[in-house]
């Protein structure tokens, strides 16, 4: 398996710190708003890592925090006259419902900054005696300077940072390069006690903190979107390696944007949309189709478009499924008949094809069209005469690889209630005596009720639509 390291700029053997392990670190949502679907990618990207880690038989420890004390949570609290606490959990639990729906598997553990004071003003100490960092009236500053390696992950030079992205000029600080560690409270309602004076942790501590809490000195998989790659991770790189004298992750991933007419999705530009209201109007399984049909280092346009895209070509695949799934129902021959065994033969190819993709630095992209050529063959090769075995093998193919991406699935336990088997019933018997009107006109009501009927030589074939 082979992963592209931001650090390295170059794809690298995966071999992790302890055989049969996995730790991995992936930055949460700040929460004083819905997320929006540039939030979801780095949400739904490293969640399929994480399960394709365990499909290989990893036991992987993933840690995804919520940063629940910021400027923006303060600036909404104060805007709604409520409290920073009150809006985060909020959020919270807003963030927890749409990762649900995008199928993101819960995290095994998601730590809130505001409860892991007691660790950050340990490793803000820790800074401190090592000469690392300082105080200036009551505020703590980490100094660049002292780490020879800033810059290293970014490409960025400490002399160049005269000011620039989320680096605040400020006379206290010894470098205009150097950041906040603990901030000096200044009227805010979010403030905690410190050696230092009341006040609030800065951005960046907040996550070597936790990790080194939660997983140890070193990560895995250090995860992120592609704009943390400066400041927030490289302050992460400095501040860790300089408390704990060791490396802060062995492998840094990074996905690129989501962009609006090629221009970075943000809420501060207003051009964004939230994974909720693109929910109402799509299911949250085209969300993740559509975020995992691009390779995650690239930059995907997002549009209408592209989702409506993204929901046809779904379709395709749970078609498939719900037509398999109803020719293992209706199968009658059992066993493998004389010349299936070469169509077996040839399937054996498609997972091989499918893990090569994954293990080439997680190519959802490619995996996804291994699942396409399967359909396809599926379509060619399974028909009504077909062995129940042999429609299963397939199936079971193709769902293994949807389940595991998460963007397809069949309900074997849907069951069509007697008002809907008694309508069924009564079309057949109509078509039977050639009455089409009344045929018709009950299959338009049992589309009206989410159910689609497909004709065949097998019998009726149904499935539920979105």
């Amino acid at each position: 398996m082979k992963i592209f390291n931001s650090l390295t700029r170059q794809k690298e053997d995966f071999v992790p710190q302890q055989e049969g392990e996995v730790s991995m670190y992936v930055c949460g949502p700040t929460v004083y708003d819905f997320i929006h679907i540039g939030n979801a990618r780095p949400l739904v990207v490293f969640d399929t890592v994480r399960k394709y880690l365990e499909y290989k038989n990893y036991k992987v420890n993933y840690i995804q925090n919520f940063t629940d004390v910021d400027d923006k949570i303060i600036n909404r609290a104060v805007k709604e006259n409520t409290s920073a606490e009150e809006i985060a959990q909020k959020f919270i639990q807003e963030a927890i419902t749409d990762m649900e729906g995008l199928g993101v598997k819960e995290p095994s553990k998601a730590p809130k900054v505001t409860e892991e004071m007691e660790e950050i003003i340990e490793m803000i100490e820790m800074l401190i005696s090592k000469d690392h960092a300082y105080e200036k009236s009551g505020s703590v500053y980490f100094r660049t300077s002292s780490f020879e390696k800033y810059g290293e992950l970014s490409g960025r030079k400490l002399e160049e940072l005269e000011s620039g992205a989320r680096v605040e000029v400020n006379e206290e600080k010894e470098n205009p390069g150097d950041f906040v560690l603990w901030k000096a409270r200044k009227n805010e309602q979010s403030f905690w006690e410190s050696p230092w004076g009341e006040g609030r942790p800065g951005w960046h501590i907040e996550c070597s903190a936790m990790a080194k809490k939660y997983i140890g000195d070193t990560i895995d998989i250090h995860g992120g979107g592609l704009d943390l790659t400066f400041p927030h991770h490289e302050n992460e790189i400095a501040q860790s390696e300089c408390a704990n004298n060791a490396p802060f992750a062995k492998y840094f991933m990074h996905n690129g944007f989501i962009n609006i007419d090629d221009e970075k999705m943000s809420k501060s530009k207003g051009n964004f949309f939230t994974v909720r209201d693109i929910s109402k109007e799509f299911d949250y399984k085209v969300i993740r189709f559509f975020i995992l049909s691009v390779h995650y280092r690239s930059p995907v346009n997002f549009s209408h478009e592209q989702l409506e895209g993204a929901k046809s070509a779904l379709s395709r695949i749970e078609t498939c499924l719900n037509n398999l799934n109803f020719l293992i129902e209706k199968a009658s021959e059992f066993e493998l008949q004389e010349n299936e065994q070469n169509i077996m033969e040839k399937l054996s190819g498609f997972k091989t094809q499918f893990e090569t993709a994954m293990e080439d630095d997680f190519n959802t992209a490619d995996a996804i069209s291994v699942i396409f050529e399967l359909v396809r063959f599926a379509n060619v090769n399974v028909t009504d005469s077909s062995s129940k075995k042999m429609v299963q093998f397939v199936y079971d193919d193709i769902y293994a690889m949807c389940n595991l991406l998460g963007i397809a699935s069949v309900d074997k336990t849907i069951e069509l209630n007697s008002e809907i088997e008694k309508l069924i019933a009564q079309r057949q018997q109509a078509r039977a005596e050639k009455d089409f009107f009344a045929a018709d006109r009950i299959r338009d009501a049992l589309l009206a009720k989410g159910i689609v009927l497909e004709d065949t030589r097998g019998g009726v074939r149904w499935h539920k639509v979105r």
